[in-house]
């Protein structure tokens, strides 16, 4: 193509608003020079065109430009683009079609997509399946699927590419019928053991049902798998909550020859932070920097959480301080490293370091650093930045339910119930469940009988089959000694089939979780755990501790409530940690309930008479005790 024609192109294009600096390279390549490659290329959208076959001069320049424009990531440069091959009048060419569909719908362009998609007087199965994978993609699953009946109305022969889209959208819906259906379908066509297929329809099942039932049957039927098919195997046991299983998985993915991948040692990271498997976790830490994976953005992240979760709080910082880069996430995740554990001022001082770094904060920096400050008692503080969310530096931050919950429990836990009370009574919705949950729980802390009945009352109109709405106000009149109050709300979760969850603990020992419930004597070494309870009631006794019996609900005598308090499941696992790791070494439990304050207090004193680390994470916090002390400073 002559210079002149180049020229001309360009002034074209700059007419319809045009193309960027990044795009000239393009104009400036002769146009003798552009051609299409005579291999077939795959895309995204499945098998691309034999493009042996040159195009006119200005369509050659025109993809050129084009392909431009998507590499510059514009959606004004791609539109003047469009312009142009509309008045040019060389529009329908398919190729160039396709190429500005698959723009269009990789960047969310949905109804500039099915524009381009209606107006193509041919369309093959790359352009089906551009259309459905940017819908299924960006989050519009029933626009997707409406697109795969309508293949299926045209008799287009459907593809793995089609399938792989049609089961995210299916995902994204959690459409259990719809995708079911379209299993039954791939498998007539013979695509459900196809690799792309089979691990789309994995993640559809992890994330559609209550177990991975179907999800492993599918992954075990897959003749071939890849590491795609490990990984979305693994993200599902992690999406349930299967800590064992997700380890196991990972183990046998090793043994058959498959490298994890980045996404699939971040998922086991994970496992092994939601059951605190420390050993684990250092484990599979040690696979990812055996296995080449520098440790940054998710992983690094991933990591940080795993450690602290685990309750390593300096090797979390450690990571987080040689992270290159550090994004909201990573800052967040450290924040609330920090605050689960009672560290608040640190939190206070790694915010203002994370703005000084130019790092906005979005909602859930601002819930972090607010529960931080609120388990802290930073109550200025608290308060200063829950005001400060909704400042033009902070991206105009509206707060939600969460952000109240937190700043009525930093006000209730400071005991300025009636400013709490306020508070919610000046936000500007309808107060939901975790708000007046947040002021039940101080006024439990506080024993405000009002209040608490106040707060119960919309709880149990909010969240009526919640259990530990029930348990908390027969705690506030329990510990008044209202044992009409206690009986009454008994006789309440039992009219409304309301059961208590019950509590219990685990501990990790020899890569074995060791769970316990209270008065539980089904463990092997019971007797064992029993006796080393009973020496240590009589050493902490004589060191001072006074069983709390306000968290016993049962008006029984007093000698019965302190033999119930006795063996909560904490107290049974931690014994089990003293019979059976070494002296000196840390104990760590993990509890499935809010710990109590007789449990809190009676382990204080075990730590001082063992002289041991005992570290507790229960539902919302970490407790780490030594030397008869709480990292929480009592304050909880």
């Amino acid at each position: 193509m002559c210079d002149g024609v180049v020229m001309v192109f360009c002034k074209l294009v700059w007419h319809f608003k045009g193309v960027a600096l990044s795009s000239r390279r393009y104009l400036a390549t002769s146009a003798s020079t552009i051609s299409i490659s005579t291999n077939t290329s795959k895309t995204p959208c499945g098998t691309g065109y034999n493009a042996s076959k040159r195009f006119g001069e200005e369509e050659n320049c025109t993809y050129a430009v084009l392909q431009g424009c998507m590499d510059s990531k514009s959606l004004s440069e791609t539109t003047a683009v469009h312009a142009h091959m509309f008045k040019a009048g060389f529009y329908p060419n398919v190729y160039l079609q396709t190429n500005l569909l698959i723009t269009y719908a990789t960047w969310n362009c949905g109804e500039y997509a099915r524009q381009v998609f209606d107006e193509m007087p041919h369309r093959d199965i790359v352009s089906w399946n551009a259309l459905l994978t940017g819908y299924a993609k960006h989050g519009c699953g029933e626009r997707a699927l409406t697109v795969f009946y309508e293949m299926h109305q045209a008799c287009i022969r459907m593809d793995h590419f089609t399938f792989g889209s049609a089961f995210k959208a299916c995902s994204s819906l959690v459409a259990i019928d719809q995708g079911k259906q379209l299993q039954g379908f791939a498998i007539k066509l013979g695509l459900e053991s196809d690799v792309f297929v089979g691990s789309a329809l994995i993640d559809f099942y992890a994330k559609c049902e209550t177990s991975m039932e179907n999800a492993r049957q599918v992954f075990d039927r897959m003749h071939h798998k890849n590491v795609v098919s490990w990984s979305a195997m693994i993200a599902g046991y992690v999406h349930h909550g299967y800590g064992g299983e997700t380890l196991e998985l990972l183990h046998l993915m090793q043994l058959e020859g498959v490298r994890p991948n980045e996404i699939a040692f971040t998922s086991v990271v994970s496992a092994c932070a939601n059951v605190a498997a420390l050993e684990q976790g250092k484990q599979v830490h040690a696979s990812i920097i055996k296995n080449g994976y520098v440790v940054y953005d998710k992983l690094a992240n991933a990591l940080v959480d795993m450690y602290s979760k685990c309750g390593k709080l300096q090797y979390a910082r450690q990571l987080f301080d040689k992270m290159p880069q550090r994004d909201v996430v990573s800052w967040t995740t450290i924040l609330a490293a920090y605050g689960k554990q009672g560290h608040g001022k640190e939190v206070v001082k790694l915010f203002e370091q994370m703005q000084i770094a130019g790092i906005r904060p979005n909602h859930v920096t601002f819930l972090t650093v607010l529960s931080a400050c609120s388990h802290a008692g930073l109550v200025e503080e608290g308060l200063h930045y829950f005001h400060s969310m909704s400042q033009d530096n902070n991206n105009g931050i509206s707060p939600t339910s969460e952000h109240y919950a937190c700043v009525v429990d930093l006000l209730g836990r400071a005991g300025s119930l009636v400013e709490a009370h306020d508070v919610i009574s000046k936000i500007p919705f309808e107060p939901t469940a975790d708000i007046w949950g947040s002021l039940l729980g101080a006024s439990r802390i506080h024993n405000n009988i009002e209040l608490g009945e106040c707060a119960a009352a919309h709880l149990f109109e909010l969240d009526p089959h919640n259990a530990g709405h029930y348990v908390v106000l027969a705690n506030i009149y329990a510990a008044a000694g209202k044992w009409e109050g206690v009986a009454m709300v008994r006789k309440m979760m039992k009219d409304r089939g309301v059961k208590k969850v019950p509590g219990c603990s685990w501990i990790e020992f020899n890569k074995i979780s060791h769970v316990f419930s209270t008065g539980d004597r089904s463990h092997p070494k019971s007797e064992e755990i029993y006796a080393v309870l009973e020496t240590l009631g009589t050493e902490m006794k004589d060191l001072g501790y006074v069983a709390d019996t306000n968290f016993e609900l049962h008006d029984v005598e007093q000698q019965h409530k302190e033999h119930a308090l006795c063996h909560h499941s904490e107290k049974l696992a931690i014994a089990f940690g003293l019979i059976t790791t070494p002296p000196g070494s840390p104990i760590r439990i993990i509890k499935n309930l809010r710990m109590c304050g007789d449990c809190h207090s009676a382990t204080k004193f075990i730590s001082k008479i063992s002289g041991r680390e005992v570290v507790v994470r229960d539902s919302n916090r970490f407790h780490s005790f030594e030397g008869g002390l709480c990292s929480c400073g009592d304050y909880w």
